[in-house]
């Protein structure tokens, strides 16, 4: 059953009792959870039973709201779905993270994330996932930010997600002149490949004179999949 739009208490799957500010709470829940793929309103309708129009009039608030609070994230909509971004005004002081002395460095998920894009491109953060075993939003959001990754399209399918795939500054950083120039994966255990292509593509760090070690995964906390 579909909710209409009210600004009282209104009774909400199981017996949970939302209202209007509740609801745009949750909404900005599931934004945050979508993360760069973004929710259609369809979407957010069906997860909050309420009508796909009175989720299109919440967006709308909502992002009034963020900017009349002067919020650093905005909701904005691309290929049909919404999500939550930062505000291009900000870019310079995300430039200056990204540009930091860390930025030379790579986690192990990290690595381990770039191997799998590197080698399997163009692939979605879906297929990332399933291939890790391990939620890998962060490593995708580290790597964006250090232009190691880009989007490169949208694949078919529910929610048209993204496809990931390098850049230049990911040749340029493992001292590459194309992608066929990376170490060939031997024919090994399927289960041994993400190890094996971290692994080499470390190995192109070292000859690219990029030697660090992977650093310790304290960058972020991983949600093993179920």
């Amino acid at each position: 059953m579909k909710i209409p739009f009210t600004k009282t208490p209104v009774v909400f799957g199981e017996g949970v009792k939302l209202n209007f500010e509740h609801i745009k709470s949750v909404m900005e829940g599931l934004l945050f959870v979508a993360g760069d793929e973004g929710i259609e309103a369809k979407e957010l309708a069906d997860v909050l039973e309420i009508d796909t129009d009175t989720v299109i009039d919440l967006i709308h608030d909502m992002q009034a709201d963020f900017k009349r609070q002067k919020r650093g994230l905005q909701i904005v909509e691309v290929a049909q779905a919404f999500q939550l971004t930062t505000l291009p005004e900000h870019a310079p002081y995300f430039e200056k993270l990204a540009y930091s002395p860390t930025y030379s460095t790579l986690s192990q998920a990290s690595l381990e994330t770039l191997a799998i894009i590197a080698y399997r491109q163009p692939i979605t953060r879906a297929e990332i996932e399933e291939i890790r075993g391990v939620k890998s939003d962060r490593a995708i959001t580290n790597l964006t930010n250090k232009q190691l990754i880009q989007e490169i399209g949208r694949a078919e399918g529910p929610g048209r997600p993204i496809l990931y795939g390098t850049s230049r500054e990911f040749l340029e950083y493992f001292g590459l002149k194309s992608i066929n120039d990376l170490p060939p994966v031997p024919e090994l255990d399927p289960d041994q490949d993400i190890e094996n292509e971290a692994e080499l593509l470390f190995s192109k760090l070292n000859e690219a004179g990029q030697s660090e070690p992977p650093q310790e995964d304290n960058e972020e906390t991983e949600e093993t999949l179920k």
